[in-house]
């Protein structure tokens, strides 16, 4: 039988602090057992400073549910152009607590107050992005320039 295991506060400041720690600034913890799970139900911590290239899923039932249980994320909508044409605030208890991305749209988050954490769901399994699932016109994570594109990103909030 599977253990049961309560999202708390104790359970976000240590994965916040995997976070702080980690030269990414983000940690996860997956609750789903593997990733050939058919539901992949996580906890994603990011600190400011994080980059999170854009990027879309294209695989079929791939709809990403995201809702913030500690901090502040803002939410960036691209074009497939790299347009942004929707910039929105995440915050636990704040007017927009969660979003649902629906399959194919460009999206990234960045982490607006230190120790964010937010609960994600999608369909599995697990797969690495496809070239064609990645923003072209951002950089990757750690190419030259994705500092100042974080910094773009970020003056949307």
């Amino acid at each position: 039988m599977s253990r049961v295991e309560l999202i708390n506060q104790a359970m976000l400041a240590e994965l916040s602090a995997g976070a702080a720690s980690s030269p990414r600034l983000r940690k996860n913890l997956n609750f789903h057992p593997a990733n050939e799970s058919p539901c992949h139900r996580m906890l994603n911590a990011l600190q400011p400073g994080t980059y999170v290239q854009p990027h879309c899923h294209t695989e079929a039932g791939k709809d990403e549910s995201i809702v913030v249980l500690s901090g502040k994320f803002g939410c960036l909508i691209f074009d497939e152009a790299g347009k942004v044409i929707q910039a929105c605030t995440l915050q636990a208890g704040g007017e927009n607590s969660g979003i649902n991305i629906p399959l194919g749209v460009f999206h990234s988050l960045v982490a607006l107050a230190p120790d964010s954490v937010f609960f994600e769901s999608k369909q599995g399994p697990w797969s690495p992005l496809a070239e064609h699932e990645r923003g072209a016109w951002a950089p990757r994570e750690g190419e030259a320039g994705w500092q100042d594109y974080l910094a773009f990103m970020l003056s949307h909030f």
